[in-house]
């Protein structure tokens, strides 16, 4: 008798073990899914401009977030966070989670110059990811109704006759337009007033209306049109040549201010410790967009010039102008107070 019943007591535990792990398998299966990362991107994607609604950089972002959105899958909204050269915006990015989510457009002025020149609330060394490069935008020096001369011989003239008298506008402290005044002013020796605004677009009124007598901002389709109308004089640009647009308009560097002969260079980046694999996905996603030929029109359009390329290339562009600022800052800090 008991040699009969062995076998059945073996297979009645044989069939609660495989019972018991038929029951445990529904769990197991969905204690792994729950502990496996969602895929990227989940949600909306969060694209903060650090300048206003209407200036060059802001267009810009918008014509980037739609061809974006259709490659990640997800919505890409803009949210502008002006202020403080765009210092705001990029404080609002070093506190974001870096789960790939929140990404920010900017030009490298908010890491390689504002920080040498004043306090910012984020390092700017270790806060953030650099994902790619966008643009270059070239930098137009015009007068406005309220200057009388012409051409940049003359406002240097006027502003050695009358120290104090000339005051130039810019987008803000520690943007291109402000370094490119500060090298103006250091090699002419000269006391030219620093009118700073929070950003490209608001500033567009008051030139127009005389409330100082020269502008630096990035070149764009409507200050052109004011060049044509006769409301704006051009008196230089920033930028390795000429622009097509502006023929008869000598760069910087031929009239002899090869220091102040600067562009901007924007880009997307992230906050820091986003994955690795976020990053590349990000940056292969963007480099493909750059290549399109609708985006590559809408940016020649707006007389900015496709940059792309690699993470690499891009967080070397940023280190070379940190430390060429950060000699310019050395050479005179008073003109950037």
């Amino acid at each position: 008798m008991s040699v009969a019943l062995l076998p059945r007591r073996r297979f009645v535990r044989r069939t609660g073990a495989l019972l018991a792990a038929a029951c445990t398998m529904p769990q197991l299966l969905h204690a792994a899914t729950a502990s496996s990362p969602s895929p990227w991107p989940n949600r909306p994607v969060r694209l903060i401009v650090v300048y206003p609604p209407g200036g060059v950089s802001d267009g810009m972002a918008r014509v980037l977030a739609d061809p974006l959105s259709q490659a990640l899958g997800v919505p890409v909204l803009i949210e502008n966070r002006a202020g403080a050269g765009g210092s705001i915006g990029m404080d609002a990015l070093s506190r974001a989670t870096p789960d790939g989510c929140t990404l920010a457009f900017s030009a490298i002025s908010p890491l390689t110059l504002h920080p040498l020149i004043a306090r910012v609330p984020y390092d700017p060394l270790r806060a953030f990811a650099p994902v790619a490069s966008v643009m270059r935008t070239p930098v137009l020096v015009v007068g406005t109704p309220a200057f009388t001369g012409h051409g940049f011989a003359d406002l240097i003239a006027l502003a050695r006759s009358q120290p104090g008298a000339v005051r130039w506008a810019t987008s803000g402290v520690a943007t291109i337009g402000h370094l490119v005044l500060a090298q103006v002013r250091m090699q002419s020796r000269t006391d030219i007033t620093h009118i700073p605004y929070a950003g490209g677009g608001p500033q567009l009124n008051d030139a127009l209306s005389g409330q100082f007598e020269v502008l630096s901002t990035n070149v764009a389709a409507q200050q052109l049109q004011y060049i044509e109308g006769g409301r704006f004089q051009a008196l230089a640009v920033g930028a390795p040549a000429r622009i097509e647009a502006l023929p008869a308009v000598p760069t910087l560097a031929e009239l002899g201010y090869e220091r102040a002969n600067r562009d901007s260079l924007f880009g997307i980046f992230a906050p820091a410790r986003t994955p690795a694999a976020v990053v590349q996905r990000l940056n292969a996603e963007i480099n493909r967009v750059l290549r399109s030929d609708t985006v590559r029109a809408r940016l020649r359009g707006a007389y900015n010039l496709p940059a792309g390329g690699s993470i690499e290339d891009f967080a070397h562009e940023i280190a070379v102008d940190r430390r060429r600022n950060r000699a310019l800052v050395a050479g005179d800090r008073s003109q950037f107070d």
